[in-house]
């Protein structure tokens, strides 16, 4: 069986695109919730509209609510839900484990698929979210195709996987780069992608983390997954017609010759598999940043303004072109205004002609050699038709039942409460089917209303004969009555529970720093693979957490090692990833869950209590207003972290220059600045963690939170015994830090 083509959809006309060139189902977003919240997105008119077409031509609907949500924020979630609802989409794509629970709870009709902002990139974690009800999961992008192999034997689990289009740097949900830089949340469908500047540094001036286009062309005949699904909701219906056509030709076996050429001319950085098959570096684009092009020569020389080359492509006036420029990070671009081949003017030159074009003024030095693309073709342009229906045709109408009883000397119509009636006096029909077929052609005809007929029941137990002219009148006076309804589900509010402060945890990689453990109620120790439980022999059994990280390729390295510590009578526990609810299976654990699995809102705490855990961490990226307004209403002990080197984003991209073979795999720092902000990178075997320089440090505001404990985080970073004492003191007293810096505190993300 073939798999499901997916296109994005981030307008209607893209959605309509996408239909016209083979799609098998479409993934959009609404005006809220949505995790590209800066694309066009649709209304809920539009909604029910492009549903109702697209499951008139068998194809699937699914919306992303793909955000996490503040407390302040569930009712308006329910309005998201009803339309989905009410447009009878097929899915929703979410995030959010408090999402999960509403849509269970009061829209159990709603199919549930887990968002790759889930950042599950193992057989573990999806096993876990199949548990926890979800039919379909969307992978990691960064999984290879042994473990998306794995991944898809799950029974009774969908699996979605990433084809095509634009990357992150970093496990998707799992960055926090533009949520705490600025305030415009990766994770609330806001990101201003600070991983695409330029960085400077050991490494030198380079865009070391802005990721070329994932293009898996030919290799999606090797998936073995449920779903194909294209990115790009935040592009032209033009790209998304090119993409699809291509991908459709390709899974059906028919001709794709020059069909990636089209979609490089619309839009396109270089293109890259990333890891599907297995380690990659070439992930990477360090010199220039956004569209590219088809490249389609070189430049021969350029004099008085006269730029001459030789293209492999036919090319037309007005065509826009780009060319590298040494030391900018975007390419210099510019349309065909004029062009010459054998010193006279043409509209077109034929690939392998010499071809002069003016430059336009101001262009900036042009060296010999420098990479020419094209950019954007007029050709291409006009190429991908598509059709689509008059507006309005499949809006979603109400459905009503209608009846209708006629009396020798009175008809009457009813539907629901509303009435209407017309006191005449009616004869014998000749032909009684006529007659019916005439009431319900009278009353079939909803015009502009907001309904539609679904059921006519007629009593007419003498077989009357009623004129269409009181059967229009009736039908008038009926629906200019009838006002749909519309159902509201308010959540009822969450109590709130008295918490009292119970004393300081510390979070650590580094064992060896907790000479004692006086001063903390908890230390939670940060495990490895190879880790040395030697190391906790000098501590307390009662006072110390065992955590597993968020991210983790291999989770079988990490069960001998979880084994071992359960053997040795470690019962605490704490996850950073659904990865972590398969692997601690055991009865009796006392399970927590760390901030990157995201509570917000206190369903998403009540979740996290289904779930087995006894406690919850709030994010790194929330902001003051909402920790005061959920703090209260948390079912379960909560942990504020005053303290923390957080990690900006974790990737599977390697930002060592040297390729793989020559890795001593090792672990290894680099230093790099973006303006005036300081970075930290720690390099370990095939994983990047970015760090801000500063630590993130609220410990002057723990008194505004009523969290159960304030918690302190010394990993990855050089610590020693003394930086306990000073920072521990420092929270302790509520005071100032210097050198770091307070993220979302004041913020709104």
């Amino acid at each position: 069986m073939k798999p499901e083509l997916l296109a994005p959809a981030g307008d209607i006309e893209a959605a309509y695109a996408a239909l016209f060139y083979g799609a098998d189902a479409l993934y959009l977003g609404l005006r809220q919730f949505s995790a590209r919240a800066t694309a066009t997105n649709f209304s809920e008119e539009q909604l029910c509209e492009i549903t109702g077409f697209a499951h008139s031509k068998g194809v699937k609907v699914y919306v992303t609510i793909n955000t996490v949500l503040q407390e302040e924020q569930l009712n308006d979630l329910m309005s998201s839900l009803k339309t989905c609802q009410k447009a009878n989409v097929d899915a929703i794509i979410i995030q959010d484990l408090g999402v999960a629970q509403i849509a269970k709870k009061h829209f159990p009709t709603l199919q549930l698929h887990a968002s790759t902002q889930m950042a599950v990139h193992n057989y573990e974690g999806a096993l876990s979210l199949k548990n926890m009800g979800f039919s379909r999961i969307v992978l990691a992008r960064e999984m290879t195709l042994p473990e998306i192999e794995k991944v898809s034997k799950i029974e009774g689990l969908e699996t979605e996987a990433f084809i095509h289009g634009a990357l992150c740097y970093a496990y998707s949900g799992l960055c926090l780069f533009s949520s705490l830089e600025s305030g415009m949340s990766a994770n609330r469908g806001k990101c201003l992608y600070p991983c695409r500047a330029e960085f400077d540094g050991d490494l030198g001036k380079k865009h070391l983390f802005s990721m070329k286009d994932m293009a898996l062309q030919e290799d999606v005949l090797k998936m073995p997954v449920t779903s194909l699904k294209i990115e790009g909701r935040k592009k032209t219906a033009l790209y998304v017609a090119a993409v699809v056509n291509y991908y459709r030709r390709l899974i059906d076996g028919k001709p794709t010759q020059g069909l990636d050429e089209d979609i490089r001319q619309i839009f396109a950085r270089p293109w890259t598999k990333l890891h599907f098959n297995g380690k990659n570096k070439d992930v990477i684009d360090t010199d220039f940043v956004g569209h590219r092009g088809l490249k389609i020569g070189a430049v021969k020389n350029v004099i008085k303004g006269i730029l001459t080359f030789i293209p492999n492509h036919d090319i037309e006036r007005y065509d826009g072109i780009q060319i590298d420029i040494e030391g900018q990070e975007k390419p210099f671009g510019f349309s065909l205004e004029k062009m010459r081949v054998q010193g006279k003017n043409v509209f077109q030159a034929k690939a392998g002609t010499v071809v002069e074009v003016s430059l336009p003024p101001k262009a900036p030095f042009i060296t010999s050699g420098a990479p020419v693309y094209l950019a954007s073709s007029s050709k291409v342009k006009g190429k991908y038709h598509y059709d689509k229906p008059k507006a309005g045709s499949y809006a979603f109408k109400h459905p009503i039942d209608v009846f209708v009883e006629i009396k020798n000397d009175f008809i009457v119509a009813q539907a629901e409460e509303w009435k209407a009636q017309i006191t005449e006096s009616f004869s014998k029909a000749q032909n009684i089917q006529k007659v019916n077929q005439s009431i319900h052609d009278a009353f079939d005809k909803t015009g502009d209303t907001s309904f539609q007929l679904n059921n006519l029941t007629i009593e007419n137990k003498d077989d009357l004969f009623v004129p269409v002219s009181i059967l229009n009148q009736l039908r008038r006076q009926l629906y200019a009555q009838i006002q749909i309804k519309e159902q509201h589900i308010i959540l009822p509010d969450t109590p709130n529970t008295e918490h009292t402060f119970k004393g300081y945890i510390i979070k650590t990689d580094k064992p060896e720093i907790l000479q004692n453990l006086n001063d903390f109620v908890e230390a939670i120790i940060l495990l490895n693979p190879n880790f040395d439980f030697a190391s906790l022999k000098s501590l307390p059994k009662n006072k110390i957490r065992l955590a597993l990280p968020a991210v983790c390729r291999h989770p079988d390295l990490y069960k001998k090692t979880i084994q071992k510590a359960l053997d040795l009578g470690y019962k605490k526990w704490e996850i950073g990833n659904y990865w972590g609810l398969s692997v601690l299976t055991p009865v009796g654990l006392d399970l927590t869950f760390d901030n990157s699995i995201y509570t917000l809102n206190s369903y998403a705490i009540k979740t996290a209590k289904e779930l087995g855990a006894k406690r919850i961490t709030f994010s790194f990226e929330d902001t003051a207003e909402n920790l005061q307004n959920l703090a209260g209403k948390s079912i379960l002990p909560t942990v504020f972290v005053a303290y923390s080197d957080v990690p900006l984003f974790i990737s599977a991209n390697c930002i060592r220059p040297h390729d793989c073979k020559q890795c001593a795999q090792d672990k290894k720092w680099f230093s790099l600045n973006k303006g005036k902000e300081r970075y930290d990178v720690l390099s370990v075997p095939c994983q990047t963690i970015l760090m801000n320089k500063k630590a993130l440090y609220l410990g002057q505001h723990t008194n505004s939170i009523q969290a159960d404990y304030i918690r302190i985080d010394l990993l990855y970073k050089k610590y020693d015994f003394a930086d306990v004492n000073r920072i521990l003191n420092a929270v302790k007293n509520k005071q100032s830090l210097p050198l770091t810096v307070s993220g979302n505190w004041q913020k709104r993300i």
